[in-house]
């Protein structure tokens, strides 16, 4: 330790060689480091002349805050620099959840059609406490009940629980385009957005703000949606029956489809006190998963078939359903021609609304095909017979 008088760095290596040849204390030469260890500082002929009555000298800081200073200044600033990143990141990662991150190639467009079913003749009104008695839909089940998953079993590349959450994500992706009545109503559609795979919200987004029969961009290939100025529903309940399947159509690929009819009763939007009379609507989907879209509880949309009625051939369906309701007729005449040239035409193929048949008459297993053989034109169909 240092004696009292003598340099921070200790004693010069030849003390007698001080200003008095002596070995006293004060032999000592004031070297750099001697200077730098004071404790005051005198302030310049300048300095005190800037100042008329500033004192003589001035207090120094330590000189290990001295040393020490700039390198916590240094450490400081790395500090800020770290934390900034890591702020940047949570936020990137806020927009950007990892569950959204596509890790394979990007969906394909959703493709898409409608056929309209035309009654044969005038609607008949239904009763108004009971519209479904006397059809096919009175053996129906009431809403999300009539969605059921099959067993769910392991697939090669996709373990149960996987098979199970693409299947839910399906029924839940049916229950909110088909039986939501805000939905219905064309008030709200965020639920199904929510659901479908991020690389598609453009294309859902447009088909709801410019919805066009192109075969990509009609709204009613997405969700059920009545036109709220024509027909709302009548009764809140909405009879459903079909079934679901699933198969891995590759090592990273789960591919779910659905086929089901959707019973609702309808009546004039303008009268309440009108005749219900039933739309019945069959919506066939091919749905497609990954992982990543299996861990954000998202699908793929691949393809959507939906046969709708009773509707008139030519009514435009891309944006909303407009049923003809109780008393009304379709229009006489030969379905719409259909411009095999016109590319962007989404094909104006129509069907004839089969009468529907009192519950257990038989029958109800059959189908016939909608679209026909004849291209566009009227065939017989019946959207309540499931296959």
């Amino acid at each position: 330790m240092n004696r009292p008088g003598q340099p921070p760095d200790g004693p010069p290596d030849n003390p007698g060689d001080g200003p008095s040849g002596s070995d006293d204390d004060y032999g000592y030469v004031f070297d750099d480091s001697f200077v730098r260890a004071a404790s005051i500082q005198e302030y310049s002929a300048s300095e005190r002349g800037a100042a008329e009555h500033a004192p003589a000298v001035r207090d120094r800081p330590p000189l290990a805050a001295e040393r020490t200073g700039p390198r916590l200044t240094r450490q400081v600033l790395v500090l800020a620099a770290l934390l900034t990143v890591a702020f940047l990141v949570a936020v990137y990662l806020g927009i950007s959840p990892p569950g959204q991150t596509q890790s394979g190639p990007p969906p394909r467009p959703a493709r898409m059609s409608l056929v309209p079913l035309a009654p044969a003749q005038a609607v008949r009104p239904a009763e108004p406490d009971r519209p479904f008695d006397a059809t096919p839909a009175a053996q129906y089940a009431t809403g999300a009940a009539g969605i059921n998953l099959p067993g769910a079993h392991a697939t090669p590349h996709f373990d149960e629980g996987q098979v199970i959450a693409a299947l839910s994500t399906a029924k839940e992706y049916l229950v909110h385009s088909s039986l939501s009545p805000e939905v219905l109503a064309g008030r709200e559609e965020r639920a199904v957005r929510l659901l479908v795979d991020p690389a598609q919200a453009d294309q859902f987004d447009a088909a709801l703000r410019r919805p066009a029969a192109d075969g990509l961009h009609a709204a009613t290939g997405w969700l059920v949606r009545l036109d709220p100025a024509h027909a709302v529903l009548a009764v809140p309940d909405i009879r459903v029956q079909g079934v679901l399947d699933y198969a891995e159509t590759g090592p990273g690929t789960l591919e779910i489809t659905t086929d089901h009819t959707f019973v609702y009763a309808v009546r004039p939007a303008a009268d309440p006190e009108g005749d219900p009379s039933l739309m019945v609507v069959r919506r066939a989907l091919r749905l497609s998963f990954d992982r990543d879209a299996l861990r954000a509880r998202q699908l793929e949309l691949l393809n959507s078939r939906t046969e709708a009625g009773p509707l008139a051939c030519g009514t435009a369906t891309a944006a909303h359903l407009r049923p003809l309701l109780a008393g009304e007729k379709a229009p006489a005449g030969r379905p719409p021609a259909t411009d095999p040239y016109a590319r962007e035409s989404g094909g104006a193929v129509c069907g004839t609304l089969a009468e529907p048949r009192p519950a257990g008459s038989g029958g109800a297993g059959r189908r016939a095909d909608a679209s026909g053989g004849a291209g566009p034109s009227a065939t017989a169909g019946d959207p309540g017979a499931v296959r």
